[in-house]
């Protein structure tokens, strides 16, 4: 349990997600989880692993790889965005659910919230008749400081 919030932490979700599913809970497992919480960045595989081998433990790529989909379906962690021929992901488990404003140019993120995407998801969900589990919008544009640089170029 954490402490802080009355709520089991990210391992205990993830140790019985994997008992759930007839898996082992690992060593290399728990390394990985470990880092994936420590930071409130986005990350992809090669930052992660880098990350955890600059801490002088051992994982390999490999490991990372199998057990990001099981982060992903036991609702730990989301795919965010695709560039340069990587998913990059972020934690979700104990965050308020935000969005993201990505720039084209400096590929800087800023997230944001806004009550009026959840008025949107009730709506969506009365006109459809849909439950909505989740949503993910990302708008992609230029910061102010990428629109300075090219209106002076």
């Amino acid at each position: 349990m954490d402490a802080r919030n009355n709520k089991p932490s990210e391992l205990e979700i993830f140790r019985e997600f994997l008992k759930r599913q007839g898996m082992r809970y690992t060593p290399e497992r728990e390394t990985i989880i470990k880092e994936i919480f420590s930071t409130h960045e986005h990350f992809d595989v090669d930052s992660l692993y880098i990350s955890i081998r600059q801490k002088g433990l051992r994982v390999s790529k490999a490991s990372i790889y199998r057990l990001i989909p099981l982060l992903i379906k036991a609702n730990l962690i989301e795919e965010v965005f695709f560039e340069n021929g990587q998913m990059h992901y972020e934690h979700i488990y104990g965050h308020e659910h935000h969005c993201h404003l990505r720039c084209q140019e400096c590929k800087r993120i800023e997230e944001f919230s806004d009550k009026r995407v959840a008025q949107i998801e009730e709506d969506l969900q009365r006109r459809f008749n849909y439950k909505i589990l989740r949503h993910k919008l990302e708008v992609i544009g230029l910061c102010s400081e990428c629109q300075k640089k090219s209106n002076s170029s």
